[in-house]
């Protein structure tokens, strides 16, 4: 809990904090990034600091834990997810403190904000800091290195790799987590991203890269069968959950890799659960695991899909015919949700399950979370 003096500055420049965040994040960044060059290099993301997605997810989190904090809640799904991405790219707990320092620096510079106010402030960002570093301390962490036992093609512009490590055996890894892949560039940096494990296996690790981006390119281009590649322990919070209830996966474009690892546990495991699998693309040829998705939906017991195309070619079924629309498709209540794709189809289709009663909803976002 924030001290009574920091909770009442808190409270009176939040309004003004929130309005000019995405100031302070870009200053943030910018402050930090000259005094560290080598964190643009090898730990974030230089694409999604471009961009500035990077900036407004930060601002996003910040935001929203303080309010939290002044209503008495901590937003523990976010900071959830916050921590598995921080292990994944490997974050330690001693550069919280270099955020820190550029941060409240950001804050002063933009806002001129009183040393009281700077404090509180403080005070905000070192009970979130301290939350991520307990969570992220028992979470496990490192990198190993793998080699490329096998490439598909699955579309134009989709390829699965399936990896084994060079020495060791498999981590544990859950339906629906992803792993952290480190190559080197051209210009000697070294960058992280993020992709969801894409298909069960029990030897060995699948997992599917869309060509977006300077490290999908490097994979697409420089990853052959036999080479090697570094990865990271498999993380994310959004993985599939044991019960008898019905679930739905819904995804869109790349976002199916994720649902598709569900499914395929389902499979295996002879699952009766009813299950509702959604998932929206251009067309049939840009769709990836098209194939896959209809026969694990056969495998099982109680499992129906709905596909919807853009841009459909051929005949193809007026009412699927367009971005994904859960409002012709029978949810029930007690369903848990899935979900993963661009930010825009996630508003979407969460106020669609909100709408039908659905609360139980978990969602897998690539790249900065937007959602909030």
């Amino acid at each position: 809990m924030l001290s009574p003096k920091s909770a009442e500055l808190v409270e009176a420049t939040l309004p003004a904090v929130g309005a000019a965040i995405g100031e302070i994040s870009k200053l943030f960044y910018q402050r930090m990034f000259a005094e560290h060059p080598v964190l643009l290099r090898v730990l974030f993301n230089r694409g999604n600091q471009a961009n500035g997605t990077q900036a407004q997810a930060l601002a996003g989190s910040v935001a929203a834990f303080a309010s939290g904090l002044l209503a008495g809640q901590q937003p523990d799904a976010m900071l959830r997810r916050i921590a598995h991405k921080h292990v994944s790219v490997g974050v330690t707990a001693g550069q919280y403190a270099v955020v820190h320092k550029h941060l409240i620096a950001a804050v002063g510079e933009v806002l001129d904000v009183t040393p009281e106010i700077a404090a509180a402030w403080s005070e905000v960002y070192w009970l979130m800091a301290d939350t991520l570093i307990g969570l992220e301390r028992f979470l496990p962490r490192g990198q190993q290195d793998y080699r490329v036992i096998a490439r598909f093609q699955e579309t134009e512009d989709v390829v699965t790799f399936v990896v084994r490590p060079v020495n060791g055996p498999v981590p544990l890894n859950a339906p629906g987590q992803y792993v952290s892949v480190q190559v080197p560039l051209p210009d000697g940096a070294r960058q992280i991203r993020q992709y969801s494990l894409s298909g069960r296996t029990d030897d060995a690790l699948q997992f599917s890269v869309k060509r977006d981006g300077e490290v999908s390119r490097y994979l697409h281009d420089r990853a052959p069968v036999g080479s090697t590649l570094r990865l990271s322990r498999p993380a994310g919070d959004v993985t599939l959950q044991p019960g008898d209830g019905p679930v739905l996966f819904a995804s869109a474009g790349i976002g199916c890799t994720p649902m598709i690892s569900m499914l395929a546990e389902l499979a295996a495991t002879d699952s009766p659960r009813q299950v509702i699998a959604v998932h929206g693309d251009r067309d049939q040829f840009s769709h990836p695991f098209r194939a896959e998705l209809a026969q694990l939906v056969a495998k099982l017991e109680d499992a129906q899909a709905h596909v919807f195309y853009e841009l459909p070619v051929g005949e193809w079924p007026a009412e699927r015919t367009g971005l994904v629309d859960l409002r012709g498709v029978p949810v029930p209540r007690n369903t848990t949700a899935y979900l993963c794709g661009p930010v825009p189809f996630l508003r979407a289709v969460r106020a669609q399950l909100v709408e039908a009663g659905v609360t139980d909803i978990h969602y897998e976002v690539f790249g900065p979370d937007l959602t909030r």
